[in-house]
């Protein structure tokens, strides 16, 4: 059987800690959780609204670190919801923090920029509109003139 699948797979320094903010912020429901012997989460998957996150914690002996290890991340992530405003709320109370408070894009969706307490960015956002790639670009064009 083939399979073709895409997975955010986040590594953090407490995987345990990570899965309840996961929960309480995001309602995520956890279907798996693996430990080692050291009682270390190795791998964990989240239920996102029918969408998997998988998680594990650092594995430094591995060479494997998470952002608050390495001091940032390079990735965000792109959760889109029914109402980011609430999200984006519930993930603050839960103890992220807000980079960049909701707000209209020009690309037609509604969003907002969280770092998790475990230093993953999360950007959260739901759809206001259907934009066209052209018309998205022209907004673009004319969103960097502005600057």
């Amino acid at each position: 059987m083939k399979t073709h699948e895409l997975f955010a797979y986040l590594h953090v320094r407490d995987a345990d800690a990570a899965i309840a903010f996961y929960e309480r912020a995001f309602g995520a429901r956890q279907r798996l959780r693996l430990t080692d012997g050291q009682g270390r989460v190795g791998h964990a998957e989240l239920d996102l609204d029918g969408h998997t996150l998988m998680l594990a914690d650092e594995l430094p002996e591995e060479g494997i670190h998470g952002p608050q290890s390495i001091g940032g991340t390079s990735v965000t992530l792109h959760l889109h919801v029914d109402d980011a405003d609430e999200v984006i709320r519930r993930a603050a109370q839960a103890g992220a923090t807000i980079e960049r408070e909701p707000e209209d894009q020009f690309y037609g969706e509604r969003s907002g920029c969280v770092r998790d307490p475990f230093g993953h960015r999360w950007n959260i956002g739901h759809a206001i509109e259907v934009v066209s790639p052209e018309e998205m670009q022209r907004r673009y064009a004319r969103l960097l003139q502005a600057e």
